[in-house]
C-alpha cells in the first residue's frame, strides 16, 4: 500500500555538499523518496512550505558532554544516555556520540556497558560513545579532573577493544603522554575513532600517531600544543596534515573567528577536515544557570560555562548557533558550513549522510531537519 506523500518546497534545501534552490524533497513513510526540481513534480501529496528556511540532513554531534539537565558521567545508563539524545534532537542533532569525561576505570566500563544497551535498545539519535580520557595530559587537562588522569594500561586496552566491536562507534580521545603508539594501532584495528587532544606533545609526535592510525583531533585551539614558529605542536599537526580532521568549538569564545577562518582555509584540501562539535553540557536544552560536574559547580553565563577559577568547563552551544558564527564572523560558505555540521563527521563514524535515496542509510533521510533562514534554530520535521 502506498504510504502518504509530503512535500517539502519553498526553501533551500542542502544534498550534504551542496544547497539546492528551486528543489522539492518529498517524503513517504517518513523517508525522502525524491528530490527533483519543484518544475518537475508530478504529484505532491501534503505539502509544507518552508518559507525560504533551509531543509538538511540533521545534525551529526561528535561531542555531547549532556543535555537536558544531566551529564552522562552523572549516571551512565540507557536513560540518560537517552535523555542526552532526546535533548539535541530538538535543537538539530539527530546523531549524537555521547561524551565521558576523564573519570575512573569503572565509570568508564559502567559507560561502555551502557551504550551497548543502548545501541541494542535502539535509542534514536545515539551513534556510538566519546570517551574523552582518562588517558590525557595533566599539563592540557582543562576542567578535566587530574586526579583520574593516568597512562593506559593493558586492562583499558582490552575493554576498549571489546567494546569497539558492540557499538556503533567509539571515539577515544588520547595524549601521547600517556598512550603508546601500539596500543593507538590496537585500538584502530578494532575499529575505534583515535583523536588526539588535551596533549602538550610535539608536532613530531604526533605526526608519529597520525602513522599509527589517529584521524581526528578533539576541539581544535583548545587544550592542547599551540602553533609557534619553531614548534608547530598539534595545532600545526591538523593543519599540516591531509588525513588529520578537527573538531572545532565554534561559539566565538573558544576559538578566535580569525585563527577559525584561517585554519579553515588550510584544510580545504586533503581528506582530513574541520567539523563541528558543542562540547555540549548538561544545561543544553534548558535553561538552567548552573550544573555540577563530579561536585565541582560550573556556571552558564553569556554564553560561556565556567569552573569557579574561570576555566572554561565545555560550550553553552547548538551546531545551528555554530553555523551561525562560521558564516557570519568567519566568512565560512554556508554549504560548507552545513557539511562541516553534517556530512564530515557522519563520514568520520562510517554513516553515510545525504539527501539522495541511493546514497544515505534511511534512518539518516529520515532525520532531515528545518533551520530558519537567519540560522536562529532547527528542529526536525518528521517525528
Amino acid at each position: 500500500m502506498m504510504q502518504p506523500l509530503i512535500t517539502f518546497l519553498g526553501g533551500p534545501i542542502f544534498d550534504g555538499e551542496a544547497l539546492r534552490d528551486g528543489y522539492a524533497a518529498q517524503f513517504r513513510d517518513g523517508q525522502l523518496s525524491a528530490l527533483v526540481p519543484v518544475a518537475e513534480l508530478t504529484e505532491r501529496g501534503e505539502e509544507v512550505a518552508l518559507g525560504g528556511d533551509i531543509l538538511s540532513p540533521g545534525y551529526v554531534d561528535l561531542q555531547v558532554n549532556g543535555g537536558g539537565g544531566v551529564m552522562l558521567n552523572d549516571a551512565p545508563s540507557v536513560d540518560t544516555i537517552n535523555r542526552i539524545c532526546a535533548a539535541h534532537r530538538s535543537l538539530g542533532a539527530t546523531t549524537i556520540l555521547p561524551t565521558l569525561i576523564t573519570d575512573s576505570a569503572e565509570k568508564t566500563r559502567k559507560t561502555l556497558q551502557a551504550g551497548i544497551a543502548a545501541h541494542d535498545a535502539g535509542i534514536r539519535g545515539f551513534g556510538g560513545l566519546h570517551l574523552e580520557g582518562p588517558h590525557l595530559s595533566v599539563a592540557r587537562k582543562g576542567a578535566h579532573d587530574p586526579g583520574f588522569i593516568r597512562p593506559m594500561e593493558d586492562a583499558d586496552l582490552a575493554v576498549i577493544c571489546e567494546a569497539a566491536e558492540q557499538l556503533p562507534k567509539l571515539k577515544v580521545t588520547i595524549a601521547a603522554e600517556n598512550v603508546k603508539p601500539e596500543q593507538v594501532e590496537r585500538m584502530v584495528g578494532a575499529g575505534v575513532l583515535v583523536s588526539l587532544g588535551h596533549t602538550d606533545a610535539a608536532f613530531e609526535t604526533c605526526v608519529r600517531y597520525v602513522h599509527a592510525g589517529a584521524r581526528c583531533a578533539t576541539h581544535l585551539f583548545n587544550a592542547m600544543s599551540q602553533l609557534g614558529n619553531r614548534a608547530p605542536g598539534l595545532v600545526g599537526a591538523v593543519l599540516d596534515t591531509a588525513e588529520l580532521s578537527a573538531g572545532v568549538i565554534a561559539d566565538g569564545i573558544h576559538v578566535h573567528p580569525a585563527s577559525l577562518r584561517a585554519a579553515w582555509i588550510a584544510k580545504r584540501c586533503g581528506s582530513g577536515r574541520i567539523f563541528l562539535v558543542s562540547d555540549a553540557m548538561a544545561v543544553a536544552g534548558t535553561d538552567a544557570t548552573e550544573f555540577h560536574l563530579e561536585g565541582r559547580r560550573i556556571t552558564r553565563r553569556d554564553g560561556r560555562l565556567c569552573l569557579p577559577d574561570g576555566t572554561l568547563a565545555g560550550a553553552d552551544l547548538d551546531l545551528t548557533t555554530a553555523l551561525r558564527i562560521l558564516t557570519t564572523q568567519c566568512g565560512v560558505p554556508l554549504a560548507e558550513a552545513l557539511a562541516a555540521a553534517t556530512t564530515i563527521p557522519a563520514a568520520l563514524i562510517g554513516q553515510g549522510v545525504g539527501t539522495s535515496a541511493e546514497s544515505a542509510p534511511a534512518y539518516l533521510l529520515k532525520d532531515m531537519i528545518r533551520i530558519t533562514s537567519d540560522l536562529d534554530s532547527a528542529s526536525p520535521v518528521l517525528a
